[in-house]
C-alpha cells in the first residue's frame, strides 16, 4: 500500500519522536515516607522498573506548592516543590538519576491558572491599581449585578466569581480557587518566559502544557454559542461551545513563543488540547515546525477501538502537517484507564490496544499502570477527593477512580508506612507488577516486548502508516516497507489474508511469536499482533 504520510526525517529521529513517554501521578505513584502521599524519591525509587520496561521520558504531573484545591493543578509558586512531594534538590537528583538510565523528564506547567494563594492573585484582589491586578481576567457585572457573560465552568456553574474587595467578577474556567490569567498582559507572559527557562536550565527535557487550547480569552467576552444537535456528546453535555472562553486563535501566539524559546534546550511542547474535532487539532502543530510538538488527541482517547477509531488515527494522519508527529494515548489523570473505557476490564482487549498504542506511527504515552493493565477502581463517595466527583456525585464518580495508587505487588507496596493511601488500593492481588514480572506471557512483559521491538526497528519507529486491506472485523496498518500490524476487534477469530509470506513478531498471545506465516493468517478474539516481511 502507498503511504499516507509524507517522508520521515532524514537521520536520527528527536528522542521523544521515537521514544515512549509515560505519565506519573506523583501522589499515586509510589510513597517513600509512609504518610500516604506519594512522593519524588518513590519516583526516584522506581526509575529502575521503567528503565526495565522501555521508556524513554517521563511526565510528572504537577509537583508544584498548592493548596491542592485541584491536587496540583491550582500553583501557588511555579519554580519550587510542594513540601508533601519533597524538595526541589529531590527533583533535581530525580532529573540526575533519570539521566543516568536514559530517562527524560517532562513536568506539567500550568498556564492558564494559578491558585487563588499564589502572591500574584493575591496582590491582584488587594485593589484595582494593584502590580498583578491586571495579570487576572476581571469584569463588571451585567446591570441587574448577574455575571457578566454566560461562560460556565468546566467543573460545573457559572465560570465567574464576585468579589468584595474590587467590586468585580474574576474569572475562573475550573474551581474559583484557579482563577484564570489574562493572557493579553505582557507581563504573563514574560512571566511564564521566565518560568519556562528556570526549568530548562535546571535540566527539565520539556514540559506538559495543561488546557493549552483555553489560554487567551475572548477580549470582548463575548458569550459562548450554545451547543447544536450535531455537536459532539461532550461539547452537548456543556450545554456551550467555548468558542470564546477557550478556543481563541490567540493561544497559537503563545504556542509560537513558547516553541522559539524552547528550540535551543530541546524542549519538548506536549499540549493537552482538549478539542473534540481533528481539523482544531491540526492546527496546534502550526507549520508543524512552530507550535507543539506533540498535542493530545481527545477525539481518540474517547473513541472506540473498531472503525470509529480506525477513521480517527487516518484523518488525524491526513490532516495534521507533513513534518508533524502524532501522539496517542489511550489513559489520563482525567480520561480514566483504556482498559476499562475501551476494553471493559477484558484483559484479551486491554493487550490489543497496548500493542495498538505502541506500535502506531506517533509517540506513544502510557499512563502509571497501563503496563499492567490497571483498570479503573470505584471509589466510594466517602473516600472521594476530586472535587468533580465530589460534586456531582452520583451522575459523575469523578477522576478519582483513575488516580488509585500503583499496584507494586500483591499486598499493595505503594507505601510502608501506617498511613492509609490517599484513595483506596485496587485489587492488587490481581493485578501488580511482581507478579506480572515473573509471568513472561503477562500484560507487562508483552508491553516491554513491544517497546523493545518498536526500538529495534526502524519500521516502528519511524515508517509511515498506511491502512491494509482486512475483512470488516480487522484494522490492519502497514509500518514502513516490512512491517504489518493487524487487530482483530471481535468476540470471533477471523482469517487474514496477506500478500507475502512472514512471520510473526510478537503477538498477545505469546505463543505466537516467531510463527511462519503463507498467504494467510489466523487472529482469534481480540488478537493483535506484529507481521514481520522479508
Amino acid at each position: 500500500p502507498m503511504p499516507t504520510t509524507g517522508p520521515t526525517d532524514a537521520g536520527a529521529p528527536p528522542w521523544w519522536r521515537a521514544g515512549v513517554l509515560y505519565q506519573i501521578y506523583p501522589r499515586s505513584f509510589a510513597d517513600s515516607d509512609g504518610d500516604g502521599h506519594g512522593d519524588l524519591q518513590g519516583v526516584l525509587d522506581h526509575l529502575d522498573h521503567l528503565a526495565w520496561l522501555g521508556v524513554d521520558g517521563i511526565w510528572l504531573s504537577p509537583i508544584n506548592p498548592s493548596p491542592q484545591a485541584d491536587w496540583g493543578y491550582d500553583v501557588a509558586d511555579y519554580t519550587d516543590v510542594d513540601p508533601s512531594f519533597g524538595r526541589l534538590e529531590d527533583l533535581d537528583r530525580l532529573i540526575a538519576r533519570a539521566d543516568e538510565l536514559g530517562i527524560r523528564v517532562l513536568l506539567d506547567l500550568v498556564p492558564n491558572h494559578t491558585s487563588d494563594r499564589h502572591p500574584w492573585f493575591l496582590d491582584a484582589r488587594s485593589g484595582r491599581d494593584a502590580q498583578h491586578h491586571d495579570w487576572y481576567v476581571w469584569a463588571d457585572g451585567r446591570p441587574d449585578g448577574s455575571a457578566p457573560n454566560n461562560w460556565r465552568s468546566s467543573f460545573g456553574g457559572p465560570a465567574w466569581t464576585w468579589d468584595e474587595t474590587i467590586g468585580r467578577y474574576y474569572l475562573h474556567n475550573f474551581l474559583p480557587e484557579q482563577p484564570d490569567l489574562n493572557w493579553w498582559n505582557p507581563g504573563v507572559a514574560d512571566a511564564f518566559d521566565d518560568i519556562l527557562r528556570f526549568w530548562l536550565d535546571r535540566g527539565v527535557a520539556g514540559f506538559r502544557i495543561d488546557v493549552a487550547h483555553a489560554l487567551v480569552k475572548d477580549r470582548e467576552l463575548r458569550d459562548d454559542t450554545p451547543a447544536l444537535d450535531t455537536d459532539d456528546p461532550m461539547v452537548r453535555r456543556h450545554g456551550l461551545r467555548s468558542d470564546f472562553s477557550m478556543n481563541r486563535p490567540e493561544a497559537h501566539d503563545v504556542l509560537r513563543r513558547w516553541r522559539a524559546l524552547s528550540e535551543p534546550a530541546r524542549g519538548v511542547l506536549l499540549g493537552e488540547t482538549w478539542v473534540m474535532d481533528l481539523e482544531a487539532l491540526a492546527r496546534f502543530y502550526g507549520s508543524g515546525e512552530d507550535e507543539l510538538h506533540l498535542a493530545l488527541n481527545v477525539p481518540f482517547v474517547f473513541s472506540s477501538p473498531g472503525p470509529h477509531m480506525r477513521d480517527i488515527v487516518q484523518r488525524t494522519e491526513s490532516l495534521i502537517p507533513p513534518s508533524a508527529w502524532p501522539l496517542w494515548t489511550g489513559s489520563n489523570h482525567d480520561a480514566g484507564r483504556f482498559s476499562s473505557r475501551w476494553c471493559e476490564d477484558d484483559e484479551r482487549r486491554s493487550r490489543a490496544a497496548l500493542l495498538m498504542l505502541l506500535t502506531l506511527r506517533g509517540t506513544p504515552l502510557l499512563y502509571y499502570g497501563d503496563e499492567i493493565g490497571m483498570p479503573n477502581v470505584e471509589v466510594p463517595r466517602e473516600h472521594l477527593r476530586d472535587p468533580v466527583g465530589i460534586r456531582h456525585w452520583p451522575e459523575d464518580p469523578g477522576r478519582d477512580r483513575c488516580r488509585t495508587p500503583m499496584q507494586w505487588t500483591p499486598d499493595g507496596g505503594f507505601s510502608g508506612g501506617e498511613a492509609e493511601p490517599w484513595l483506596p488500593m485496587g485489587d492488587a492481588t490481581a493485578c501488580n507488577v511482581a507478579d506480572q514480572r515473573e509471568d513472561p506471557s503477562s500484560t507487562l512483559h508483552l508491553c516491554r516486548d513491544a517497546i523493545a521491538l518498536r526500538r529495534g526497528r526502524e519500521d516502528l519507529r519511524a515508517g509511515a502508516y498506511a491502512p491494509v486491506e482486512t475483512p470488516e472485523t480487522v484494522w490492519g496498518w502497514s509500518r514502513g516497507a516490512s512491517t504489518i500490524v493487524l487487530l482483530n476487534h471481535a468476540d470471533r477469530a477471523v482469517d487474514v489474508p496477506i500478500e507475502r509470506d512472514g512471520s510473526v513478531l510478537l503477538s498477545t498471545d505469546r505463543g505466537r511469536d516467531g510463527e511462519p506465516l503463507s498467504k494467510s493468517v489466523k487472529l482469534e478474539p481480540w488478537e493483535a499482533l506484529v507481521i514481520g516481511l522479508p
